[in-house]
C-alpha cells in the first residue's frame, strides 16, 4: 500500500468511494454495484451500432450510389465501416459533400482551424482555404452570406459556433432563408443552405453554452430542423440536409461529439429527413424525445423494469413489466406526426422529453397536435419532462436537465393515471 501522502487526488477519491461502498455493503447486506453502475450509459447504449453488420443495416439508410427510385438493396458486400465518434462522422459527411459537389463551401468562426469541437479538422488543408474558411465573429453575417451563396445555386455549409449564438442570425434565417422561395414565387431559394450548430447541455456550459433553441424555429415555415442522436445518424442526416432543396438548421448535441461512438459506413449514404425512428416497440406508453435525452430515456426504461433499491418503493410492481415504445423524432421541423400519432393511438399514453424549457418548447406543439388527433384514445394527459423555465444554471445544470429519474417519475405517473 502507498502511504497516504503518496496518493494522488484521484487515487484518494477512488479510495474514499471504495470505502463508502464497503460500508454500504456491510450495513445494507447488499453488494454495491460496479463503478460504472448496472444502468446503461451513452458509451454502453444498446442504440449505438457497434458492429459492421448492424451498422450497414441501419433502418432507412440509403446508399448514394444506388438508384433511389428502386427498392433499397440488401447487398452489403464490399461495404466497409470505421469506428467514429459523432464529430468525426460530421467531418466525414462534410468531406464527402465537398468532394462530390465542387460548388460546396464550408465557413464559420474558426472552421479553418478545425472548429471548437474539431468537426472541420483538416478540411481546409484537404480542400483549400477558398472552400473552407474562417469568417468574422458575426452570426448574422454568416447566415446572410450563406443565403446569398445558396441563392446563386451553390451549396453553403455554415457553422454557428454554438446554438446559443444563433439568435443574432434569427432575422436572416426566419425572415430571409425560410421565406425566399415563397416571396419570389419559386424563382429563387436558399435551399442550398445548411447551418450547423452544437446544441444542448454539456454539464457545465451554463446559460450561454447549454441552450436548446429548437423551439424558437417551430413557426418558421420554409426551414427544416434536424437533431441527430449518434454518429451514423449524424452522417446520414447531415448529407440529406446538405442535399435537401430547403434550408436546414442542423443541431448537433455537443456532449455526444465524443461520448457516442459507432461503426459508421465509410461510403456516401443518406438517412431521410422528416421521419422519426422507433427504437423500442411497446404497447403501454409512447416515450418521445430527440438528441441527448435518448440515452436518459434508455436509462429510465431500465430503471422502470429493474428499479435500483433507493427508488424501488416508488415504482409499483404492476408497472415494471410495462412495454414502452421509445421514438427518436430526429427531424423537429417538419416533425413526423403520422408516426407519433399512430404510436399514441396504440399505447394511449405519451411522455415527451426535451432539454429546452417547457414554455414555448417543441413539446407544447406536439402535445396540442396529439391531443387533437388521439383524444379519444388517450388514457392519460400528455406529459412533458423538460428543462425549467429559467436560464440554464451553471452550478446546478444537472438539476435543470431532464434526467433518468425525472423521466422515470413521469412514466410512473402516466402509467398510474
Amino acid at each position: 500500500m502507498f502511504a497516504p501522502s503518496k496518493l494522488t487526488q484521484a487515487s484518494r477519491r477512488q479510495l474514499a468511494l471504495l470505502q463508502a461502498a464497503r460500508r454500504w455493503e456491510s450495513t445494507s447486506g447488499t453488494k454495491a454495484p460496479p463503478a460504472g453502475g448496472h444502468l446503461p450509459s451513452i458509451a454502453t447504449s444498446a442504440f449505438l451500432r457497434q458492429t459492421r453488420d448492424s451498422s450497414l443495416r441501419t433502418p432507412g439508410l440509403r446508399w448514394a450510389d444506388e438508384d433511389h427510385a428502386g427498392p433499397p438493396s440488401n447487398a452489403l458486400g464490399g461495404r466497409e465501416t470505421r469506428k467514429m465518434n459523432l464529430y468525426q462522422a460530421v467531418r466525414d459527411a462534410m468531406s464527402i459533400a465537398l468532394t462530390k459537389d465542387d460548388s460546396a463551401i464550408v465557413f464559420g468562426e474558426d472552421v479553418a482551424f478545425g472548429g471548437v469541437f474539431r468537426c472541420t479538422m483538416g478540411l481546409a488543408e484537404e480542400f483549400g482555404r477558398e472552400r473552407v474558411f474562417n469568417t468574422p465573429l458575426t452570426e448574422q453575417g454568416i447566415a446572410g452570406f450563406g443565403i446569398g451563396v445558396a441563392s446563386m445555386g451553390q451549396t453553403a455549409i455554415a457553422e454557428i459556433q454554438f446554438a446559443d449564438y444563433i439568435y443574432p442570425a434569427f432575422d436572416q434565417l426566419v425572415n430571409e432563408a425560410a421565406k425566399f422561395r415563397f416571396r419570389s414565387g419559386g424563382q429563387y431559394s436558399a435551399g442550398g443552405l445548411t447551418v450547423r450548430c452544437p446544441t444542448m447541455s454539456v454539464g457545465h456550459g451554463g446559460l450561454y453554452h447549454s441552450q436548446s433553441p429548437e423551439g424558437y424555429f417551430m413557426g418558421a415555415a420554409g426551414l427544416k430542423l434536424v437533431i441527430p442522436r449518434s454518429p451514423i445518424q449524424a452522417k446520414g442526416l447531415l448529407l440529406s440536409a446538405i442535399r435537401d432543396p430547403n434550408p436546414v438548421i442542423f443541431m448537433e448535441p455537443k456532449i455526444l461529439y465524443r461520448s457516442s461512438v459507432e461503426q459508421v459506413p465509410i461510403d456516401d449514404f443518406e438517412i431521410p429527413l422528416g421521419r422519426a425512428e422507433t427504437l423500442t416497440q411497446g404497447s403501454d406508453l409512447t416515450l418521445l424525445t430527440w438528441g441527448t435525452p435518448i440515452y436518459h430515456c434508455e436509462t429510465a426504461l431500465h430503471m422502470l423494469a429493474n428499479p435500483p433499491a433507493p427508488v424501488a418503493k416508488h415504482v409499483p410492481e404492476s408497472l415494471r413489466k410495462a412495454k414502452i415504445e421509445l421514438i427518436d423524432l430526429r427531424t423537429i421541423l417538419p416533425w413526423d406526426v403520422e408516426t407519433v400519432a399512430e404510436s399514441v393511438n396504440r399505447t394511449g399514453r405519451l411522455v415527451i422529453v426535451h432539454e429546452a424549457s417547457k414554455t414555448g418548447g417543441v413539446g407544447g406543439e406536439i402535445s396540442a397536435e396529439i391531443q387533437k388527433r388521439c383524444f379519444l384514445k388517450l388514457d392519460a394527459p400528455v406529459k412533458r419532462v423538460t428543462g425549467w423555465d429559467t436560464p440554464v444554471p451553471m452550478q446546478y445544470e444537472k438539476f435543470y436537465i431532464p434526467d433518468a429519474l425525472r423521466i422515470l417519475d413521469a412514466m410512473v405517473e402516466t402509467l398510474s393515471y
